[in-house]
């Protein structure tokens, strides 16, 4: 039995859906109740309270986990008395830069620490940043054909969550894995603009794009609820430079066999989302 936690996100619905189609047992855990893909058991709890993951836990194997809770300790130690026999963990291209100022590259690290920690074998996923956070243009795109979003020049080697979790199911039973570190990226750095002109393309409308100066963005970022704190942490990524997310890895193409998926892929599979209104 392979438990997913954070089965109802886009790499863990993904994950999920992947593994039940392969016939391997696979248990979903949300926070609330939610119907699991077919050949999947449901299960609940909430990872910031390991206490409630002991029924999801039972007769688990393996373990795919989400980082930056509360008491990552005691989440993989639930993980270990439960029998647990390897934990994968979902990570970030961003935690090898060691700024434990950064929040987000913070609880990465953090997450990362209890993992190597903990006693129990793991593998560690460190993807670039998703395609699906082209999901926050939706509204946009429901009102117009103009995407305004910031950091305009700035170039991230996007990948599709379908082959972050590909790679998960690929390695959550290898032992060949083990202690390993794994760098995910999509297979072409692509600036905003980039992406608004593919997905043009897909959904056949003439689309166009608008840099945010850093002053909109931060006004933007802030009046849309977005932490302070992850605030700040992105314009150290992306203003001050603390982060190319840029480089292309080799990674998913030497364990899948295949290249990764392109954006245009990523848009024509997820092109009904943007043209629905809201």
């Amino acid at each position: 039995m392979i438990l997913v936690t954070g089965a109802t996100g886009h790499v863990g619905a993904e994950l999920t859906g992947l593994l039940a189609g392969a016939g391997r047992p696979v248990r979903a855990l949300a926070r609330k109740a939610a119907e699991p893909p077919a050949g999947a058991e449901a299960a609940v709890g909430d990872l910031n309270r390991p206490e409630t993951l002991r029924p999801a836990l039972k007769g688990v194997r393996a373990v795919f986990l989400l980082p930056g809770y509360a008491d990552m300790p005691g989440l993989l130690s639930e993980c270990a008395a439960a029998g647990v026999e390897h934990v994968v963990l979902l990570s970030s291209i961003a935690a090898p830069d060691g700024d434990m100022d950064n929040a987000i590259s913070r609880f990465m690290i953090l997450s990362e620490e209890a993992v190597r920690a903990c006693g129990l074998p793991w593998t560690i996923l460190r993807p670039s940043g998703f395609m699906s956070n082209t999901f926050q243009w939706t509204a946009q795109l429901a009102a117009g054909d103009v995407v305004r979003a910031p950091f305009p020049t700035v170039p991230v080697a996007m990948i599709d969550p379908y082959d972050i979790a590909a790679v998960a199911a690929h390695v959550l039973l290898d032992p060949g894995h083990h202690g390993r570190a794994h760098a995910l990226s999509g297979p072409e750095p692509l600036l905003p603009a980039d992406r608004v002109r593919v997905l043009g393309e897909v959904l056949g409308r003439p689309l166009r794009f608008e840099g945010l100066s850093d002053t909109e963005a931060r006004e933007e970022m802030t009046a849309s609820g977005t932490p302070p704190e992850y605030v700040e942490a992105f314009f150290r990524y992306y203003a001050d430079g603390t982060l190319d997310d840029s480089t292309v890895r080799p990674t998913v193409a030497e364990l899948l066999g295949r290249p990764p998926r392109t954006f245009a892929q990523w848009a024509r599979a997820h092109a009904d989302t943007f043209q629905e209104k809201p």
